[in-house]
């Protein structure tokens, strides 16, 4: 999943419907102010959950860069000292650009932490032909 997913201690959530699920288990080194989930690891969490859904979306061999254009994240509420949870959702897949969102919790799915909005330019990666759109969702 990548060294950042793995210095916060995230892993996926098998048998999760749709897109994947991520988990963040809590640890001491992930509090900002005492008792309380950093933000900056929350708006992590909630931009791995966008990538994977992206690339869930795409395929385990899709042969494209995904270049983050644009991240907005909506903090709701403090992200307590307990595991958290995040997934992404395609808004809109494009052969061009595609539109996430993402969402954290901790207990309970309707009462989100964070929120994030993220927009990607899909280019094909070095040496690889462009292809025709991929999909259109939403």
């Amino acid at each position: 999943m990548g060294n950042y997913a793995e210095l916060l201690g995230i892993k996926i959530v098998d048998g999760a419907p749709g897109a994947p699920l991520c988990l963040l288990p809590f640890s001491d080194d992930l509090e900002g102010r005492r008792g309380f989930l950093h933000g900056g690891v929350i708006a992590g969490l909630l931009e791995l959950a966008a990538y994977r859904a992206l690339n869930h979306a795409l395929g385990a061999h899709h042969g494209m860069a995904l270049k983050p254009v644009n991240v907005t994240v909506d903090f709701m509420r403090n992200g307590a000292p307990r595991q958290s949870f995040a997934q992404g959702r395609i808004m809109k897949l494009g052969s061009r650009i595609a539109n996430i969102h993402a969402q954290a919790w901790q207990e309970d799915p309707d009462r989100p932490i964070a929120a994030a909005r993220m927009n990607f330019l899909l280019e094909p990666a070095s040496g690889q032909p462009a292809g025709p759109p991929v999909q259109s969702l939403a």
